[in-house]
């Protein structure tokens, strides 16, 4: 015997709320993975900029980063 389902299966509106909504949150995924990429690129892409040096610090005895 099978389980039957407790809510029936979306039709008419909702179906196509559904799918709008999955749509519109694929938009806005693009949307921001493009802002990011953007951003990304444009930060290294810099003309002239080099790298920020990076401080290590220490407590205890000498430590060899080789």
């Amino acid at each position: 015997m099978t389980p039957s389902r407790e809510t029936p299966k979306p039709r008419g509106f909702r179906r196509l709320e559904r799918w709008l909504v999955g749509i519109a949150m694929a938009v806005v995924a693009f949307v921001l993975e493009r802002i990011v990429m953007h951003s990304v690129t444009k930060q290294n892409s810099a003309p002239g900029a080099e790298p920020a040096a990076t401080t290590m610090t220490a407590k205890g005895g000498e430590v060899d980063l080789e």
